[in-house]
């Protein structure tokens, strides 16, 4: 049976041009300060900050509406060692042998290797699922259905955009992680076959000694046009 659709008045903040000028710069200015943390504090993060972000994650735009994600949030030491140990040995495999030189040269100047200790140190870390389809039950023949979901990937792209977004503006710290491959992920977490691992999160305060690389982003022309 196809749902029709149902509308409501769009509840919308209309701001003064000085109103927002004043929030276009504000939002930027705190977004231009982000950077990838790889030295955390164990200084604990409240898990309503976390919940809060996700609930953000969870508000952003998906094809037809679906979804397609799942936040798994680890705090637990042991399963974070877990899944240590299992990043690490996926992560030495890649740097020693999968790893094109190529791509080595490319991550030379960020001083990244197999190791990863912020798996461990942060207090918390979320890892993200995708999800290309959902599993349903026919009602009628009482079997397991696929239903697919559009634009998976893009969706949940930009609901980790959001997430980033939420917890840096809640005075956290994180980094982007995709050990591959990820399947350890699905496994260790116990998640179902038709969630795939898309990005591991590690979430706190860095550590009082945290560097980061001394790095520069494209400036405004080489990356927009404007017709």
């Amino acid at each position: 049976m196809v749902q029709q659709a149902q509308y409501h008045p769009l509840d919308f903040d209309y701001l003064s041009a000085d109103e927002q000028e004043n929030a276009s710069v504000d939002f930027m200015n705190k977004m231009l300060k982000r950077r990838t943390v790889r030295d955390f504090s164990s200084d604990p993060v409240p898990i309503e900050l976390v919940e809060n972000a996700i609930r953000v994650a969870g508000s952003a735009p998906s094809g037809a509406n679906q979804q397609p994600w799942t936040f798994v949030v680890i705090s637990d030491p042991n399963l974070k060692r877990k899944i240590r140990e299992a990043a690490e040995a996926e992560e030495k495999e890649s740097y020693e042998r999968r790893m094109s030189q190529q791509w080595l040269d490319a991550l030379s100047h960020l001083g990244t290797d197999w190791q990863k200790p912020h798996i461990e140190e942060a207090p918390h870390i979320i890892v993200v699922f995708r999800k290309p389809y959902e599993l349903e039950i026919d009602p009628e023949s009482g079997e397991g259905i696929k239903v697919k979901h559009y634009y998976s990937e893009e969706s949940v792209g930009i609901a980790v955009g959001f997430l980033l977004a939420a917890l840096h503006l809640s005075g956290l710290a994180t980094l982007t992680h995709t050990p591959s491959p990820m399947k350890f992920l699905t496994e260790i977490l116990g998640r179902p076959s038709h969630e795939r691992p898309f990005v591991l999160i590690p979430v706190g305060y860095p550590a009082e000694s945290a560097q980061v690389p001394v790095i520069t982003k494209k400036s405004l022309d080489e990356i927009m046009i404007h017709f």
